[in-house]
């Protein structure tokens, strides 16, 4: 394996956590806080990765179960368990979402050197959600990408939750559609 990045000097912060036993790690630009799992509204015909929503601040922030979102069995809640709150762009706007997780560890500094590229896993494995492998010592935490993460497959994330309003059309557009509709 070689390293991302020649300049081994430039250090990356990232914010490592757990899921099923398993060290993960996202940049820690992307993330706004983290919370103890409080009260969630479950949402009715939801898919198995959305938890349900709560309230933030007065705001409704959808929360995703990470570990199922990525495959893995549901969260089983322990006193260790936490909401990350990260921001995310879906569809050009920048859209608050909660993220269960296992248990949250720290906050780690990686030098470029430190990161591996994710390795080849064949053809029909799809790993354009992993930026990388972190070493931190003996073992290795995967590097999500969270925007690729929460927007693969997302066309039903994005109806589920109704991130996706439909823009209003400008004025000649509205005009060629009544031109075309009149025809």
């Amino acid at each position: 394996m070689t390293a991302l990045n020649p300049d081994e000097n430039k250090s990356n912060q990232y914010l490592t956590f757990t899921l099923r036993d398993e060290d993960f790690a996202i940049d820690i630009a992307k993330v706004r806080e983290v919370l103890d799992v409080s009260t969630m509204t479950r949402i009715p015909q939801m898919p198995s990765y959305i938890s349900g929503v709560i309230n933030l601040r007065g705001n409704v922030v959808p929360v995703l179960d990470l570990g199922c979102r990525l495959g893995m069995e549901p969260v089983v809640q322990t006193k260790s368990t936490c909401v990350m709150i990260v921001e995310t762009t879906i569809d050009e706007a920048t859209v608050a979402m909660g993220t269960v997780a296992d248990s949250v560890q720290m906050v780690l500094d990686l030098q470029t050197s430190e990161i591996e590229e994710v390795p080849r896993m064949g053809t029909n494995i799809n790993t354009d959600f992993i930026d990388g492998m972190g070493r931190q010592g003996e073992k290795f935490l995967v590097i999500l990408n969270i925007d690729k993460v929460l927007s693969h497959g997302g066309e039903d994330l994005r109806l589920c939750l109704d991130l996706n309003p439909t823009p209003a059309a400008d004025p000649a557009t509205q005009a060629e559609e009544a031109a075309s509709a009149a025809a």
